[in-house]
């Protein structure tokens, strides 16, 4: 795919606010002007002439972009977007699907950030693929997976408050068919989303997920060198897995086919 392509599918927009740079980040002129650095040197990579130019703006726009969000302890899924844009046209898919997690994991509603998500693991070597299982629980209970932690808590409440005001209709004008199926009704789907709820927040602060970053890592079946490999072929960049435990210099990780593996802790970064 061409670069131009590449740019008109990534769809660069940098919407983070410098006013809200200002308001929330101690140093607010320091990191104001980074933001302005960083979008200066990712708009004179896109029109770059040459490979080497582009690259080294691409570089000084992901440096300022790191520094904002280190040094100012701003977690924001604007500025992780836009960080993984670079990234993503520099080639570095590792941490271009690195920083979309992670702006995925602050706002999960934004399609943009899905549909550059995907646009990158599309893009990555390893084709892990997800288990049967897992395919079929997310196509049945898909308002678990798809909504967002927000959009699901406030439904809940929305669908309490009908039943509450269902109830309310019932002991003031007595019991009606339509009224015991909406209670019934909205009651499940209550009981379905609050549970979806509870259920996505303790995975959430259990789960730690990560990203393997270097260009490819032999896979072993132990914390160590001499271990024999998992896999024929190493894993690549870009592929995502799930922390099961860390040792010393290693990670104890599981794919999305639930195989398990370790790898070196500096072939990865967590998200």
């Amino acid at each position: 795919m061409s670069f131009k392509k590449i740019l008109i599918m990534i769809a660069v927009s940098f919407l983070l606010s410098p006013a809200y740079l200002a308001a929330e980040a101690p140093g607010k002129e320091r990191y104001y002007s980074l933001f302005t650095e960083a979008n200066d040197a990712f708009r004179k990579a896109n029109s770059a002439a040459d490979d080497t130019s582009r690259e080294k703006l691409y570089d000084k726009s992901i440096l300022a972009f790191e520094k904002i969000i280190s040094e100012g302890r701003i977690q924001n899924a604007k500025l992780y977007y836009n960080l993984a844009n670079a990234y993503l046209l520099k080639g570095d898919v590792g941490r271009a699907i690195l920083n979309y997690r992670r702006a995925e994991k602050v706002d999960n509603t934004n399609p943009d950030i899905k549909k550059n998500l995907a646009f990158a693991r599309g893009r990555r070597i390893d084709k892990v693929p997800v288990k049967a299982e897992k395919r079929v629980l997310r196509t049945l209970f898909f308002w678990h997976y798809d909504f967002s932690l927000k959009t699901k808590f406030l439904l809940s409440c929305i669908f309490f408050a009908i039943v509450c005001i269902s109830l309310t209709v019932m002991v003031w004008f007595g019991r009606r068919a339509s009224m015991t199926v909406t209670v019934v009704i909205c009651g499940i789907l209550m009981l379905c989303l609050f549970g979806s709820v509870v259920v996505e927040t303790r995975t959430n602060s259990a789960l730690v997920c990560g990203v393997i970053t270097v260009d490819e890592v032999i896979a072993r079946q132990g914390d160590g060198q001499n271990y024999p490999a998992s896999f024929k072929e190493p894993l690549h960049e870009g592929t995502e897995f799930d922390l099961l435990e860390q040792r010393g210099g290693w990670l104890h990780i599981k794919l999305t086919d639930d195989s398990q593996a370790w790898i070196t802790k500096s072939s990865a970064e967590l998200i």
